[in-house]
């Protein structure tokens, strides 16, 4: 029978268990997935502590790949059989699931399914972050706090890609390691050190042009002192809790901030921005412009404890929760280039990514 990580109070990793659900078959423009690996994200404790608010009682997780198993009516483009993955459907902690076949994308075959459940909420994170929230060019430093967390080790080095300097915010010296592998020109490690100094004395005195801070609390004060003039501070997450509120008028003055609290609903809220996000993702996974982060590997029902230990910032990279691995070592053509976690690939002989291009002006 199916499974599913269920919650029905919010509170705690304990308030998380693992029950038998039913599953109805597809309905039209939706898909029935088996699913072989399920992503861990922020945003699934925020879902669990009630931060963000969700109708009880729910099935946790956010993203995760498999298999088609039915195709409702009406549904074109997807097949029984095909290889998908998918973020931002709430439900994703479970052995198999209906979702709107809107928001799945298909999988090439250089991306296995461990990887696309470890990075495509992350990864297309980065994509908008990097590309569209600020469109990184050669000249731009940047600041990146949790530079050794999922996102951070994708979007360091996609950052890179594009000729940016980047400066990466980790709490260790072990993550300070991984960071540079991954990206960082520089490092901060602000558990020893007012992250603050060291940034300026990194720039001269002079601050980035971005910080990206995902921290919240802890950091956003820090963050705008580390901006230059006509800066911009890209708060995309909280995971030390809210930042505090902001009064206008600080941003003005000889330095005329800016600050920006994006979301990745707001860059994938079409069918077609998915499609691109998704694949500039995996293109630059498949070229080696950027190599996929430590992956670790739990079951699914031990979810709490990983939970816990991403809460805990005990973790690096990604963490997924392994659901059916028999089943997505099936029609997988090749592992490609970014099959094999953790390891870089060569890059291809080609171009390096380009910041997303703006739509063409229509002819009048």
């Amino acid at each position: 029978m199916p499974s599913a990580i269920r919650l029905h109070r919010t509170g705690g990793p304990e308030v998380l268990a693992l029950e038998d659900v039913e599953v109805p078959p597809p309905g039209p423009g939706q898909l029935a997935v088996r699913h072989t690996y399920a992503g861990l994200n922020f945003i699934d404790v925020y879902h669990r502590t009630g931060l963000y608010p969700l109708t009880l009682p729910l099935t946790l997780g956010d993203e995760a790949a498999g298999r088609v198993t039915a195709v409702g009516a009406g549904v074109r483009g997807f097949a029984v059989g095909d290889r998908v993955a998918y973020a931002r459907a709430t439900g994703a902690w479970c052995t198999e699931r209906v979702l709107s076949a809107d928001l799945a994308v298909h999988l090439p075959d250089g991306v296995s399914d461990q990887l696309a459940a470890a990075v495509l909420l992350k990864g297309m994170t980065a994509e908008y972050l990097v590309r569209r929230t600020v469109a990184l060019r050669p000249g731009h430093v940047v600041l990146f706090h949790a530079a050794a967390g999922g996102t951070g080790l994708l979007a360091c080095q996609w950052a890179r890609a594009l000729g940016a300097r980047v400066i990466g915010a980790v709490s260790t010296p072990e993550k300070a390691a991984l960071a540079k592998a991954h990206g960082c020109d520089a490092v901060v490690i602000t558990q020893k050190r007012n992250f603050v100094t060291d940034v300026k004395a990194l720039t001269d005195g002079k601050g980035v042009d971005v910080v990206y801070d995902s921290v919240g609390q802890a950091t956003f004060e820090g963050s705008l002192a580390c901006l230059k003039p006509r800066g911009m501070l890209v708060s995309f997450g909280q995971s030390s809790g809210r930042p505090p509120a902001l009064e206008l008028g600080r941003l003005g003055g000889d330095r005329s901030l800016y600050v920006t609290r994006p979301s990745l609903g707001a860059y994938v809220s079409t069918r077609q921005e998915l499609e691109t996000c998704s694949a500039a993702l995996f293109e630059v996974l498949e070229k080696g412009f950027v190599k996929p982060p430590p992956i670790r590997t739990v079951p699914l029902a031990q979810a709490a404890a990983a939970m816990a230990a991403l809460e805990a910032r005990r973790t690096t990279g990604s963490t997924v929760l392994e659901i059916d691995a028999a089943l997505a070592a099936t029609g997988l053509a090749s592992p490609g280039k970014a099959g094999k976690p953790g390891k870089a690939a060569k890059p291809a002989k080609k171009a390096k990514p380009q910041a997303a291009k703006a739509p063409a002006k229509k002819k009048r």
